[in-house]
C-alpha cells in the first residue's frame, strides 16, 4: 500500500528557471516555441560534425533543435514579461538568454513581437484596430 505523500511526489516539479537580473523564479506566461536549424553552420555551432550536418540539411529542410526553445516569462521583481531563448542540458539545468533578433526567424509558430519588417506602419496600425470606424486614415475628396 502506498502512502498518500508518496503518490504526490509523482507530480511534475517546477522548472528551475530564474531571472538573470534578480535571481527569483520566473513564471512561464506562454507556450514553448520550438526552434529549428536550416543551415549547416547552425548545426555545427551546436556540436554536430560538418558531415552529419550536411546530411541532415540535405534530407530535411528544417532540423528541429532538441532542448532549445523560445518562451515568455514573468518576473515578479521586474514586474514585466520578457522573451528568452531557453536551453536545457543533459543535467536538466536551464540556461536562458535574451532572444537574438535572428532567432525569431527559426522558431515555429511564433509571431515576432517587433512585427514583420516588410509590413508598413499603416498596415500594422490597421491590424491592431478594435473596431472598423477608422475613417481618420482615409481622406475622401468631395
Amino acid at each position: 500500500m502506498h502512502r498518500r505523500c508518496d503518490r504526490n511526489r509523482k507530480r511534475s516539479k517546477r522548472r528551475a528557471i530564474y531571472c538573470p537580473i534578480h535571481g527569483c523564479y520566473l513564471n512561464s506566461v506562454s507556450q514553448k516555441y520550438q526552434l529549428y536549424a536550416d543551415r549547416v553552420g547552425q548545426l555545427q555551432q551546436r556540436g554536430i560534425p560538418r558531415r552529419n550536418a550536411l546530411i541532415l540539411v540535405a534530407h530535411q529542410t528544417a532540423v528541429p533543435l532538441e532542448g532549445e526553445w523560445v518562451e515568455a516569462f514573468w518576473c515578479d521583481q521586474c514586474q514585466s514579461t520578457k522573451w528568452y531563448h531557453v536551453r536545457k542540458d543533459e543535467n536538466n539545468t536551464y540556461e536562458i538568454k535574451n532572444v537574438p533578433r535572428e532567432l525569431w526567424q527559426h522558431a515555429t509558430g511564433v509571431i515576432d513581437p517587433k512585427g514583420n519588417p516588410s509590413v508598413g506602419e499603416f498596415t500594422r496600425r490597421q491590424s491592431r484596430l478594435i473596431n472598423h470606424n477608422s475613417i481618420k486614415d482615409f481622406q475622401f475628396v468631395g
